[in-house]
């Protein structure tokens, strides 16, 4: 059952439900991302900063962001218990919060353990951010419309990683960390206010917990037992799209003889700003075109552009364009990749099913970063940009085969 319609829920007036305007899913997942960057961008910057060394630090950080791999955990919670709108704001208190408190603790190395929890707790309350947000665009935003959604979704993404990395390196650099914590907590607040943009929405209204559990299981139980959604699981757990050299143009940039502050611009503010431009430009292709291409075709881009940068001279400049021309394309991979998500999870339990496939599409960026770095290891760059482009370029000739045996137009249906 779905709360919805013109309707009075906890004091607040529901608004018409598909009524959502795709942008503000920008400002609702804006927090995630600036809670996100100032622990893996802005934290090992104080960290080793404050005399740790960069491997503690990595575990630190690895620790915290490992909450995104579980969030489809506590998904089942979002959409059993409270209404959407209850618990964006409850995860936004407390990743708001949490941040500050990072911010605020003085920094020893003989307290790595509390360090190391509060982090994790800090992102796990992110997750908290994300979750009903999901289950806002499945329930609250038109079809016709969800690629957009998707663009705007992964936008704001991308869009608070680069406030909270690059505003909060530059505060805990110039002014001091506590400053760092503190703005960057008043500005994951301020966006308390795009939530009364939406419709509200509770999936469950019964009161018994047994009911609940029925009704979220047999959502879930006819996900996998359609064509759609089994081939979208698979899709998100292949290389495509991944753009996993991201983690790694850093890493390799001195093959390109490119100097410290190009890297720290190209991989950092103007990566951001080109990759939240392609987010909504995949949504728009994925409303326009179609999910299908959009999805491949950003996946095909990003191949190319590898294979490009094997060609032709390794030069500054050619680093550069390379880079965010990358950056470009995985972002439009990134806002395809949602919006498919969106297309196979259809409604019902949309919280739980939306992170369980977006932990699930964490999984190729993870072992083809390892993949690449080994073959860069073994055989130079021009073997991993190839490798990079052939795992991608080689996925999407199987899928688009399979993709004609299952009849992509049918929509999946879900038990009301």
């Amino acid at each position: 059952m779905l709360i919805g319609g013109e309707r009075t829920l906890l004091g607040s007036t529901v608004r018409k439900r598909e009524s959502t305007a795709p942008f503000t899913f920008f400002f609702l997942v804006l927090p995630y991302g600036i809670s996100s960057g100032f622990v893996s961008i802005t934290l090992p910057f104080v960290l080793t900063r404050a005399g740790f060394s960069v491997a503690i630090s990595a575990s630190i950080v690895a620790i915290g962001v490992s909450a995104n791999l579980w969030r489809f955990l506590w998904g089942p919670v979002a959409d059993l218990t409270l209404t959407a709108r209850r618990w964006y704001l409850i995860g936004l208190a407390t990743a708001a919060g949490t941040l500050l408190l990072l911010g605020l603790i003085p920094l020893r190395q003989n307290e790595v353990g509390i360090l190391i929890a509060m982090v994790f707790v800090s992102q796990v309350a992110s997750t908290l951010i994300v979750l009903p947000v999901g289950g806002l665009m499945a329930h609250t935003v038109a079809e016709e419309a969800k690629g957009r959604a998707a663009g705007w979704y992964q936008a704001g993404n991308l869009g608070g990683t680069g406030i909270g990395g690059g505003a909060g390196v530059w505060l805990a650099a110039h002014i001091s960390k506590e400053a760092a914590g503190g703005a960057l907590s008043v500005a994951m607040l301020a966006s308390a206010a795009a939530i009364y943009f939406t419709s509200d929405v509770r999936i469950v209204t019964t009161e018994r917990v047994s009911e609940r559990m029925r009704i979220l299981g047999r959502d879930i139980l006819a996900m996998v037992r359609s064509a759609i959604p089994l081939f979208t699981i698979a899709l998100v757990c292949s290389p495509i799209g991944a753009a996993a050299m991201s983690n790694l143009w850093s890493a390799v940039a001195p093959d390109w003889r490119a100097d410290p502050n190009t890297v720290a611009l190209v991989t950092g503010l103007l990566n951001g700003v080109i990759s939240a431009v392609g987010c909504i430009a995949g949504g728009w292709m994925a409303d326009r075109v179609g999910r299908w291409w959009a999805y491949f075709g950003s996946g095909a881009a990003i191949a190319l552009v590898a294979i490009i940068m094997t060609a032709i001279p390794r030069t500054p400049a050619t680093y550069s364009l390379g880079v965010l021309a990358y950056a470009f394309f995985g972002g439009m991979a990134y806002a395809a990749f949602s919006a498919l998500v969106l297309f196979a999870i259809g409604r019902g339990a949309a919280s739980t099913k939306y992170a369980t496939l977006s932990s699930l599409g964490n999984i190729p960026v993870v072992y083809m970063t390892a993949l690449n770095g080994w073959v860069h290891d073994r055989f130079g760059t021009a073997w991993m940009l190839q490798c990079d482009a052939l795992s991608g370029a080689i996925c999407i000739v199987i899928a688009l085969l399979v993709l004609q045996k299952i009849k992509p137009a049918a929509i999946p249906v879900y038990p009301s």
